[in-house]
């Protein structure tokens, strides 16, 4: 559950989630998208295989101007509105449809109040980002590391697209549930608290999932050998160890922490003027 506010019809829920979560799909990109750049030109660029984060965008304005921290961004511009209101919608949607039904309700024992629905919900809304969310990104990263795409062999990564938004999302998904029930003066907050918030589980999250980020950019960018995701997971342990497969998590957290946090501002502020207009009625 991603708001506390007073809830009347799945349906409703679903379309105001889908409205609400554009702007934290926009506001996401603006805030967040040099930082990805540097992340991706880290982990799949050819020639900053060992570049740090500094260096690494250093190297991208001297080559390409500031511009160049906005490359690829159009894609993910209009993209991320799509597939991250849709996220919310279908969490949103579900959670709140799964209201009829007690089982769905019941407390996950030592979970802190977790309900069995939260993950349902997330589940099926990660799924629904993945299938939305995986041309977009594959796009996306093709324009940043310099390469040209096409509509033929837009799913190219699905498998790890998922399995990474899965992670990402049903994490994200439970902590800011349980820092709704467990923090609700702080969560209420119009800035403080949803900035920490979101930007801490979102954080998390990536942390959790990161070395499926990666994978997923080298997927997608072309980078090395076709090869199954285990065995590229594999390969790239032996030869850079733990630190190969958080490759880029120094401009990956910065940008999570600022645009989730920045984006969640937005959209709980949002949530809260759909009810003061009557919009849930």
């Amino acid at each position: 559950m991603t708001h506390s506010e007073k809830r009347k019809h799945w349906f409703k829920e679903g379309a105001i989630g889908l409205s609400v979560g554009i702007l934290y799909g926009t506001t996401s990109v603006l805030v967040g998208h040099p930082l990805d750049t540097i992340k991706t030109k880290m982990q799949a660029q050819k020639g900053f295989e060992s570049s740090g984060m500094l260096r690494t965008m250093i190297r991208t304005v001297q080559r390409e101007g500031i511009i160049g921290l906005y490359r690829g961004c159009v894609p993910p511009l209009w993209g991320s509105g799509i597939y991250r209101s849709t996220q919310f919608a279908v969490f949103e949607g579900v959670y709140t449809y799964l209201d009829r039904y007690p089982n769905t309700k019941a407390e996950i024992p030592g979970t802190y109040g977790l309900q069995p629905r939260v993950l349902l919900a997330g589940f099926c809304g990660s799924t629904a980002r993945a299938i939305i969310e995986c041309p977009l990104e594959l796009a996306k990263i093709r324009r940043q590391t310099g390469q040209s795409y096409e509509l033929k062999g837009v799913y190219k990564g699905f498998g790890v697209t998922w399995v990474r938004t899965l992670g990402l999302m049903g994490t994200y998904f439970v902590l800011i549930d349980s820092f709704r029930r467990n923090c609700p003066h702080l969560f209420s907050s119009p800035v403080l608290g949803p900035f920490m918030l979101s930007g801490t589980a979102a954080t998390l999250a990536w942390w959790l999932v990161w070395p499926f980020e990666n994978m997923k950019s080298q997927v997608q960018g072309n980078y090395g050998r076709e090869t199954s995701l285990r065995q590229r997971l594999v390969v790239t342990f032996r030869e850079r160890g733990v630190t190969g497969l958080y490759r880029g998590i120094g401009p990956g957290t910065l940008r999570s922490f600022l645009a989730n946090g920045t984006s969640m501002i937005v959209m709980s502020n949002a949530q809260k003027l759909v009810t003061k207009l009557g919009l849930r009625d």
